[in-house]
């Protein structure tokens, strides 16, 4: 669904007059059904105690192997691509080692092909996020049902704290309205567009989850993306975790990352 903040400010005033009950349909209106235990599950939904990602970066061997993890998650969700770089908007990018990982840079025996290696980046949907914590409206919250950390667009005010919080650089705000001057070259009218002055990111693909798919980035990448339930033992994520060495982004910060790297290429089993 789609609603500006000048509707959503219209049903709050009704809701005002019509009461408590009113208010709480208002709310879950307003969210869009982003948190999961708003809206009776698809029985094909896919669950978990806290999803998660393990992104073998031995299997990134092409620039088309990013570039199509990067269309899959951009093309779905309207991610327009706007001319003026300081205006990017972006949910998966893809950046260098000394970028990724500053606080191994600076490490001289570091395996040698990882440094030289580009990494594929998104929203960590981290276990402790700091992005919630700062946020005024619960624009930006935490889902209790699966640990993914949302965005809801509806309820950003624009304040940018959570950019402002968030240490991985995984936020992006509608400097001009992203939907003008052929931002978005073909629209997918099944996932809603944004405006100017509200923050967005990566969402998980809540929005497939719900329907029994993996994220588009996941599916997309020839199993170079892994998504699992990091509290299974028995899921793909925690094999992987298991039998490869891996790292993440920043974990002196204790955000605790749901993102995992794995180190050193190669099919996995």
């Amino acid at each position: 669904m789609s609603m500006n903040r000048r509707q959503f400010l219209k049903l709050a005033s009704v809701s005002t007059i019509l009461g408590v009950g009113s208010a709480t349909a208002i709310t879950s209106l307003g969210r869009g059904g982003l948190e999961a235990s708003q809206a009776s599950p698809d029985p094909k939904a896919l669950k978990a105690k806290r999803w998660g990602f393990v992104v073998d970066v031995g299997m990134l061997k092409t620039e088309e192997d990013y570039q199509k993890c990067i269309d899959a998650c951009h093309n779905i969700h309207n991610v327009p691509t706007l001319k003026n770089p300081k205006h990017e908007i972006k949910w998966i990018w893809k950046d260098d080692y000394e970028h990724t990982f500053p606080n191994m840079a600076e490490d001289k025996i570091m395996n040698k092909e990882l440094q030289e290696k580009n990494f594929l980046l998104f929203c960590n949907h981290c276990a402790n996020p700091a992005c919630v914590r700062v946020c005024p409206t619960q624009a930006t919250f935490k889902r209790k049902s699966d640990g993914i950390v949302m965005q809801d667009m509806h309820r950003c005010i624009g304040c940018r704290f959570c950019m402002a919080a968030c240490p991985f650089g995984a936020r992006s705000f509608n400097y001009v309205d992203p939907r003008k001057d052929n931002a978005i070259k073909v629209e997918n009218k099944e996932f809603p567009t944004r405006m100017i002055g509200v923050v967005e990111k990566c969402t998980a693909c809540y929005e497939r989850l719900a329907v029994g798919k993996q994220p588009a980035c996941a599916e997309a990448s020839n199993g170079a993306i892994v998504f699992g339930d990091l509290e299974d033992p028995k899921s793909e994520v925690r094999k992987l975790m298991a039998e490869k060495y891996t790292i993440r982004r920043k974990p002196e910060l204790g955000t605790q990352p749901s993102i995992y790297y794995v180190i050193g290429g190669g099919e996995h089993v």
